[in-house]
């Protein structure tokens, strides 16, 4: 889990009955078809998620935020919540599956799920107050033979820590069981002591019982953060280990089930904005990935990142080299009616045939824009760099005043660079040629899928004007096939 700006906010309740922490979420009135985007109706937020696909169903489990990790005197008060799909578009919500239910529980913390022998098992850190006072992280787990029920089992915690390494840091277990029925344990940690504070270290455990535990060598180290929230897959020749740094999701790729790794050509996963990015397989060989946006202090565009938002999905491919790449997951793009024109202003810089808008700009910056752009809509164009280069090109969404104020969407083939305002992502080494770009604007949400390759996404919500601009900066770009469509209207969360 990264750090966040805890807020301990006013006017929460929450109900106790004895030992029992209660936080009033209802599945039955939740949307059932726009889990894009999703958060629980109400003072709710959705944490960490941890998808798990088993026959057929997606299985998306999620943290339960009631105040921005606020609750229980700031150790979270997060509970176990779940929602299932056979297809991404139809979705059924499940009341709290992993609850607090112990008055030395403080939090239900992220974890993971496999299927082993016709049973579920979940294994997630519980945060709690050591003898000493102090926060400290230890395992738990729990059964089930539906995925849904869960029993925590005896003892719980069942580990505290592993010597040489953190109790306060001691959390996030990904289980994968292997072919002889082993039961691993990837464990976000740090070492008691390392040169230069870098000791931050993925601990790896096994076992066959559940009850007896060896620790092997920590599959990485020396990391200068705590390697949160791993994930771990194989996926046709090659494995991939995913882990938080400073805040934002990497992975590494192997021919072998625990290295050496190998740093990809590309990090698809990393996006500022999308939080806590793990992946499960899905039907047909495909894989889904499951993260979530951050709400914003204040509800300002330059307000602090604070724990708990909405839902965000990406699809996963694997390119040549084994490096993933990410897009929008078909099922889930928010609906749309259909396409509107807008009105048109051009410079003398552009150049207008048919449906492409063509500008040459060698010297300075060439724009066009449109004006009567709905608030919630999705824009998609194609762009190509018609010259032999050209510095930058990109958007102004909801702008204002021709684009005095506006959201900037800025791609810079130099640089291989894409920037959403003040969020950027790097190693976009395709920007250069064709491609298509899809952008979905629902709320204070702004996301961007670049090439079918890498997206972005943003909470932006306080400009909302209606003008968009597209531009191109010191060369040649042609902007073709523009559609906007207006989101259609649903009920809000």
């Amino acid at each position: 889990m990264r750090k966040f700006l805890l807020l301990f906010l006013t006017g929460i309740t929450f109900t106790r009955a004895g030992a029992q922490f209660s936080v009033r979420y209802d599945p039955a009135v939740q949307d059932s078809k726009n889990i894009q985007y999703f958060k629980p109706k109400g003072n709710l937020f959705v944490g960490d998620c941890i998808p798990f696909f088993h026959d057929g169903t997606y299985f998306l489990y999620w943290l339960l935020d009631s105040a921005h990790h606020a609750a229980l005197n700031g150790l979270g008060g997060h509970q176990w919540t779940l929602s299932t799909s056979r297809d991404l578009v139809n979705w059924q919500h499940h009341p709290v599956v992993l609850g607090i239910d112990e008055e030395w529980e403080k939090s239900i913390c992220t974890g993971s799920v496999v299927f082993s022998k016709g049973h579920f098992y979940a294994f997630y850190a519980t945060r709690l107050i050591g003898a000493d006072g102090q926060k400290i992280e230890q395992l738990s787990y729990a059964i089930s033979e539906d995925g849904i029920h869960f029993r925590k089992q005896q003892p719980n915690p069942f580990y505290t820590y592993a010597k040489g390494y953190s109790k306060r840091d001691f959390r996030d277990p990904k289980v994968v069981v292997d072919s002889a029925g082993k039961f691993h344990l990837f464990v976000s940690s740090a070492t008691d002591s390392a040169m230069n504070d870098f000791n931050g270290a993925m601990v790896h455990m096994e076992s066959t019982d559940l009850k007896h535990w060896s620790v092997k060598q920590p599959l990485i180290w020396n990391l200068k953060d705590v390697p949160e929230c791993p994930d771990y897959f194989k996926w046709g020749n090659w494995y991939y280990l995913i882990y938080g740094q400073g805040g934002n999701t990497f992975y590494l790729q192997s021919t072998s089930p625990y290295g050496p790794w190998q740093y990809p050509s590309s990090q698809a996963l990393n996006e500022e904005w999308s939080n806590v990015v793990k992946t499960a397989a899905f039907s047909n060989g495909r894989r889904i990935a499951a993260g979530w946006i951050p709400s914003r202090q204040d509800h300002l565009d330059e307000g602090q990142e604070i724990f708990g938002g909405n839902i965000v999905l990406r699809e996963l491919s694997q390119e040549k080299d084994g490096s993933l790449s990410a897009r929008f997951p078909k099922e889930v793009i928010p609906p749309a009616s259909a396409a509107i024109p807008l009105k048109m202003l051009v410079d003398s810089l552009t150049h207008i045939n048919g449906n492409e808008y063509s500008i040459n700009s060698p010297n300075g910056m060439g724009s066009f824009f449109m004006e009567g752009l709905p608030l919630d809509c999705r824009i998609s164009f194609e762009v190509e760099m018609t010259g032999k280069g050209i510095e930058e090109y990109g958007l102004f969404l909801r702008g204002v005043d021709r684009h005095q104020m506006g959201y900037k969407l800025a791609f810079s083939p130099v640089n291989k660079t894409a920037i959403l305002h003040e969020s950027a992502i790097s190693g976009l080494d395709f920007l250069g040629k064709k491609m298509t770009v899809d952008i979905i604007m629902k709320g204070d949400i702004i996301d961007v899928s670049i090439g079918n390759r890498r997206c972005i996404v943003n909470r932006l919500g306080e400009i909302k004007g209606s003008q968009l601009w597209f531009y191109g900066k010191h060369g040649k770009v042609s902007f073709r096939s523009i559609r906007i469509s207006p989101l259609e209207v649903h009920a809000e969360n």
